[in-house]
C-alpha cells in the first residue's frame, strides 16, 4: 500500500514510519529539510523534499498514493511576526486542495481534542476549521484523530521545577488531564490509515487519565523530588507567564484559553462521550523516566 507521511520524522511520524516499513507498506515522508533525507531513507522510506505550503508539490506527492497522513507543522510561539491562524488555513486549504487534485481516497488527519468547538477552545478553534473544511471534500474517507495532551509538553514547565520547584498552571491541579504518548498516536494513525473505511470519523486517542496532583508526584517520584506539587494559578498569572518568557500575546492568550476549557471540562466534553476504547499502552509512569533524564541533563 503506496502511503504518504506528512511531519518529517517528527515524535509521531517517525515511530508511524517505521511501523508501516515495518509492515511492507510502500512510504513517502515528506520533509522541508535535505538534511532528513539519508534518515527518511535509512528507515526504508522515500523521501519527498518540500514544504507543505507549497499546494503544487503536495498535489504531485499525493498523486498515486492508496492514503495520506496529513498534520499541521508546529510553528515558532515565539516568532512576533507568526500569524498562526493564517500558517494553519493555508495548510489546511493546500490538503483540501492536494487531496481533492491528486484523487486520494484515505486520509488520516491529525486534528485534537476539543476541535469539536467552534468557539472558547482558544488555540485549539483552528483545528475545527480545517476539519470543516476537509469534512467538504467529497467521495474520500477521513478520520480526523484528536490526540490528548500530549506528554512531552510537560518539558515546558522543567524551568519553572527548577527555579521554583513547582508547576503551575491554570488547569490540572485537583482536575483530570488525558495525556498521550506520541507512540500510541502513531499506532493508533497506523491502524486507522491501513484500515478500509467509508465517510467520516473521530478518533480520540489519549494513554493515561491523571489529574494535575497525580501528574506532579509520579513526574516528582521519577526526578527524586518526591514533595513536587501542581499548583493552580489564574489565567491572568498563566498569560503573564507565557509573554514574561517571549511567546507572542495573540498565542499566549489562545494558549491560556484553551488550558481555562480543560480545567472547566469544556475541552474535554467530546472526549469523555467517546473515550476511545482502550487506552494506550505508555502510561505517564514510563514517560516520567524519559522526563527525569531530560531535567537532569539542563
Amino acid at each position: 500500500m503506496k502511503i504518504i507521511l506528512t511531519g518529517s520524522l517528527g515524535n509521531i511520524s517517525k515511530p508511524l514510519a517505521q511501523e508501516l516499513v515495518q509492515k511492507k507498506h510502500q512510504v513517502t515522508v515528506i520533509s522541508s529539510s535535505t538534511d532528513k533525507q539519508k534518515e527518511i531513507e535509512d528507515l526504508g522510506a522515500t523521501a519527498a523534499i518540500g514544504s507543505v505550503e507549497d499546494a503544487d508539490f503536495l498535489t504531485k506527492t499525493f498523486t498515486g498514493a492508496a492514503a495520506v497522513y496529513c498534520m499541521i507543522p508546529r510553528a515558532n510561539y515565539f516568532d512576533p511576526n507568526l500569524d498562526l491562524d493564517a500558517f494553519t488555513h493555508k495548510i489546511g486549504n493546500n490538503y483540501a486542495h492536494a487531496i481533492q487534485k491528486s484523487g486520494v481516497k484515505r486520509v488520516v488527519f491529525l486534528s485534537s481534542i476539543g476541535a469539536h468547538l467552534e468557539q472558547n477552545s482558544g488555540i485549539i478553534q483552528r483545528y475545527n476549521e480545517i476539519e470543516t473544511v476537509l469534512k467538504k471534500l467529497e467521495d474520500v474517507s477521513i478520520t480526523f484523530m484528536r490526540p490528548t495532551s500530549f506528554f512531552y509538553n510537560l518539558l515546558a514547565y522543567i524551568p519553572m521545577i527548577q527555579s521554583q520547584g513547582i508547576i503551575a498552571a491554570n488547569y490540572g491541579a485537583d482536575k483530570m488531564i488525558p495525556w498521550v504518548s506520541p507512540n500510541d498516536i502513531a499506532a493508533a494513525i497506523a491502524e486507522e490509515i491501513t484500515t478500509p473505511s467509508h465517510g467520516k470519523k473521530v478518533r480520540y486517542v489519549s494513554s493515561d487519565e491523571l489529574t494535575g496532583d497525580e501528574t506532579a508526584r509520579i513526574l516528582g517520584e521519577a526526578m527524586g523530588k518526591p514533595d513536587l506539587k501542581w499548583v493552580l494559578i489564574s489565567d491572568e498569572e498563566t498569560l503573564n507567564g507565557l509573554t514574561n518568557v517571549g511567546m507572542q500575546p495573540k498565542i499566549a492568550q489562545g494558549l491560556v484559553a484553551m488550558y481555562a476549557g480543560l480545567y472547566n471540562g469544556l475541552l474535554s466534553e467530546d472526549y469523555i462521550k467517546n473515550r476511545p476504547v482502550e487506552m494506550g499502552k505508555t502510561k505517564l509512569a514510563d514517560y516520567a523516566k524519559e522526563f527525569a533524564a531530560i531535567y537532569n541533563q539542563k
